[in-house]
């Protein structure tokens, strides 16, 4: 019996919908975006995070004042408790998505075996 990879992932894809850790990121993501302060500030801070993971990306250097406002900006973000909230439940889902990452690979790891540095 052939096995559609694809079949799969988009079944994986429905489970990750309903997942409690999924559910909680859309209403905490729901909640950020439902107070306009929140909002901005989350907006601002999503904004500075990828420039600095663009010029992460692209080979350019960080500047120390850079480092030091995502700091502060961090900082800020996490005594709004709504964007504090969201920001755990991305870091379950991530968990969960890097655990999922894991097992994907497997058999990948178990073909070539874990490099050895």
């Amino acid at each position: 019996m052939a096995v559609n990879l694809y079949d799969a992932a988009r079944e994986l894809e429905k489970v990750i919908r309903q997942s409690d850790e999924y559910k909680q990121l859309t209403q905490a993501y729901a909640e950020v975006n439902a107070d306009e302060a929140a909002k901005r500030m989350f907006d601002s801070f999503r904004k500075m995070q990828m420039n600095l993971q663009q010029k992460q990306m692209m080979g350019q250097d960080i500047t120390q004042a850079e480092v030091e406002q995502a700091q502060k900006t961090v900082a800020l973000v996490q005594q709004n408790p709504k964007i504090s909230h969201l920001m755990q439940a991305e870091q379950r889902m991530s968990t969960v998505i890097g655990e999922l990452n894991q097992l994907i690979m497997k058999p990948l790891e178990e073909l070539y075996g874990t490099p050895q540095y």
